[in-house]
């Protein structure tokens, strides 16, 4: 296959704009699968994506198309539109020379639609708008092609206009990929050159990797080197990818993608974003710089079991593998023993990560509340970086405390205007902006501190704005705040597991629901259980777990009332002893229950 006959692109769209459905018609309309064969979402091959309706998972497939006479190779790449996946999307657009920005004719341009423009941008891609969902009753083309217009800053005069759902406007989207996206550039001829932007694992094949070959070719039973690490390795097999079925090939040829199977046991090896090259024959660059995600989300997450660590530590190192953006390492707790801490892209990430683990590997996990880095600055001038708000240090070894900020992008109605200020103001934003793109919709640009949006900030902007508001975030730096560590005792005992960082002058509400939230979840014992929240050594708030009663009277039919009064003496100073030496279960909901301290 010549280099001008290749095509790779990507699809990238906000969260619901129609990606997976479009990629299905494209799919269906190139031949790839039969009538009978096709299902939706075929590139969501997870039971998770299946059944929340999302891509989690960047997902590439090689397509066959004729236009003209001509035959063409496409490389589709459908990636991730939740904010917390940008990381695929990033990987994605990196291995492209195009993408279809999809946006909704009835919903128009959303956070996410913006963000992932600059990343396609950063990666100097042809960008085709595709206004999608043209048949609804709600649909205005003209309208969201304007918008695109105003708040992009690209010609959407010729957006194409399709309904995927429907297989409108297919054919002509793909004729317009063949003709506006530009083919591969590279020398077929110069040494192996080929960037991996995906991997994962196979049972039977050990660790997979998806590559971009910009120069030369990649050959079965080449001797190749891996440039991070230097390590060489045999190609025992070469694949297309395929929605159903892997295309085996002899060799994967400048400006192609593909799959190279090493044989690999050991997950660390394959590292995303590294280039592979011929042993004997190395390029002398590596494909570009490609930046390791950086997590903004830190849980911990700990085994029921405790002689399951070594399991899912294990699961951890394949899920990573799978999952590049995952970062982790080992940690204990006085309450839950050994388990890992594990930084996520946001709280989606993290119910994502923690579903598969379960699911995957079969596991059960108690996942602790999610906290943010934070920089801590001490009074011998020194600064370390607190991922857990146990690793605090003393109270008057600390001269400031900086939390993460993020510049965040919400996009709304106007009706829904004055509930989304005041939630953000409730959550100590900065108003930096607000841009009004129609007479109809608002673009507000906020500064706001990472912990306040990593636990329930989008659930409630959806509540709010009844689902019409949009949301994305960048990291903008640290900045000084009047912080504090707010623990948890459980009969005296501090639970370092509920430990949470927050701001002083929100410490002492928190502390009172929190407490109160626990005083529920917290079963009876045969004793009375303070449950109390402190900052430092002063206690805040204080709820009380009443003890279980057992009528110690029941036996004594009339008598004097001194032999009753004798037994409640007896049981008051049993359950005294009982209480000194009683040790409290909490349940898993008692951990979550941080996050609902609003």
């Amino acid at each position: 296959m010549k280099l001008s006959n290749i095509r790779n692109f990507s699809i990238i769209a906000h969260i619901d704009h129609g990606k997976s459905t479009l990629a299905d018609r494209i799919i269906q309309e190139c031949g790839a699968v039969t009538d009978r064969e096709l299902k939706s979402q075929m590139m969501d091959t997870m039971d998770i994506e299946q059944e929340r309706g999302i891509t989690i998972k960047a997902q590439s497939v090689r397509l066959d198309y004729v236009k003209d006479g001509e035959h063409y190779i496409l490389n589709l790449i459908d990636t991730p539109g939740h904010v917390d996946f940008s990381y695929e999307v990033s990987k994605s657009l990196a291995s492209s020379d195009g993408a279809l920005l999809i946006v909704d004719a009835a919903q128009g341009v959303e956070a996410q639609t913006i963000a992932n423009v600059y990343l396609a941008l950063e990666n100097d891609l042809e960008l085709l708008p595709v206004i999608n969902k043209i048949d609804l009753p709600a649909a205005d083309p003209d309208r969201v092609a304007e918008e695109i217009e105003a708040s992009i800053g690209i010609d959407a005069t010729d957006a194409l206009k399709v309904s995927a759902k429907a297989g409108i406007g297919i054919r002509e989207l793909l004729d317009a990929i063949v003709d506006r996206i530009p083919a591969p550039e590279g020398d077929p001829k110069a040494p192996t050159k080929a960037i991996i932007y995906d991997s994962w694992f196979d049972p039977y094949l050990g660790a997979l990797a998806l590559v971009r070959v910009f120069d030369g070719e990649i050959t079965k039973n080449q001797l190749v080197k891996l440039m991070s690490n230097n390590e060489r390795h045999e190609v025992l097999d070469l694949m297309y990818p395929h929605p159903l079925k892997r295309q085996k090939t002899p060799a994967i040829k400048s400006g192609e993608i593909g799959i190279v199977v090493l044989g690999l046991k050991d997950v660390g090896s394959v590292r995303v974003g590294d280039t592979i090259t011929d042993a004997k024959n190395p390029t002398a660059e590596p494909v570009g710089d490609y930046e390791p995600a950086k997590p903004f989300v830190f849980a911990g997450l700990y085994p029921i079991d405790t002689d399951k660590f070594e399991e899912l530590r294990d699961a951890l190192d394949k899920l990573k593998l799978n999952d590049s953006s995952l970062s982790y390492e080992p940690e204990t707790s006085i309450a839950l023993g050994f388990g890992f801490r594990v930084g996520f892209l946001g709280m989606l990430h993290m119910e994502v990560i923690k579903e598969r683990l379960e699911r995957e590997f079969d596991l059960d996990l108690i996942a602790t509340a999610p906290s943010v880095v934070y920089n801590v600055y001490l009074t011998d001038g020194t600064m370390v970086e607190v991922h857990n708000p146990s690793e605090l240090p003393p109270v008057n070894n600390i001269e400031r405390i900086e939390e993460p900020y993020v510049k965040a992008t919400v996009i709304t109605p106007t009706d829904y205007l004055g509930n989304i200020i005041t939630l953000l103001m409730n959550k100590r934003g900065i108003q930096e902006k607000m841009d009004y793109l129609n007479e109809a919709r608002v673009m507000l640009e906020y500064s706001l501190p990472m912990n306040e949006i990593v636990v329930d900030f989008y659930d409630k902007l959806k509540s709010i704005s009844k689902g019409y508001a949009s949301f994305d975030y960048d990291p903008c730096g640290f900045r000084e705040g009047d912080l504090v560590k707010l623990d948890v005792r459980v009969a005296g005992d501090i639970v370092d597991a509920l430990s949470v960082i927050v701001p002083r002058q929100q410490a002492e509400n928190r502390g009172r629901i929190l407490v109160k939230s626990m005083k529920e979840l917290i079963p009876r014992q045969l004793f009375e259980v303070a449950v109390q929240a402190s900052v430092g050594n002063k206690i805040i708030a204080r709820e009380t777990v009443k003890s279980m009663g057992k009528n110690v009277t029941a036996k004594c039919y009339g008598g004097d009332i001194t032999r009753k009064r004798k037994l409640l003496e007896k049981q008051k100073a049993g359950k005294k002893r009982m209480k000194a030496i009683g040790k409290v279960q909490l349940p898993q909901e008692a951990f979550m229950s941080v996050l609902k301290m609003d």
